[in-house]
């Protein structure tokens, strides 16, 4: 059996595509989330699956039906394909998480987002556009 040859993708610290999204701003493997910040839509993937290590400050993870998660810094969440959620950040201080997205198809959905807001507000037409062209469905809120 032939073994592919693929190269491993390898982002040091403090490096990598750095996007605006509205207020957020995502460092390929990293988002920043201002104090008080709302995140996206509530969604959920048809193709991938996340993972966020919160590495500074509180995120809140909203899923439909059931309790917040106020994940805070070393805190780990792993959303399964078709699992709702979204999050934000409910507090005066800035919040940063690690995010895995398997496969990573889903991080050129951040530049498109990126490019249709290109500096000014992400709007609801906006996330569901870039949501329409990456499998990821929006969720209604309660």
């Amino acid at each position: 059996m032939e073994i592919p040859d693929r190269p491993l993708s390898f982002v040091p610290a403090k490096k990598g595509d750095v996007l605006a999204i509205g207020p957020m701003k995502l460092r390929v493997v990293e988002l920043t989330i201002p104090p008080r910040v709302r995140g996206p839509l509530p969604h959920w993937h048809e193709m991938h699956d996340e993972t966020f290590l919160v590495t500074k400050g509180t995120v809140r993870f909203h899923v439909p039906g059931k309790p917040d998660i106020d994940a805070k810094t070393g805190d780990y969440i792993v959303v399964p394909t078709k699992s709702p959620h979204t999050f934000s950040n409910p507090t005066d201080e800035e919040a940063v998480f690690f995010n895995t997205l398997t496969p990573a198809f889903y991080i050129n959905y951040f530049k498109l987002l990126s490019d249709l807001v290109e500096g000014g507000e992400l709007t609801p037409e906006a996330n569901q556009k870039a949501m329409a062209y990456y499998a990821t469905i929006p969720v209604a809120e309660p």
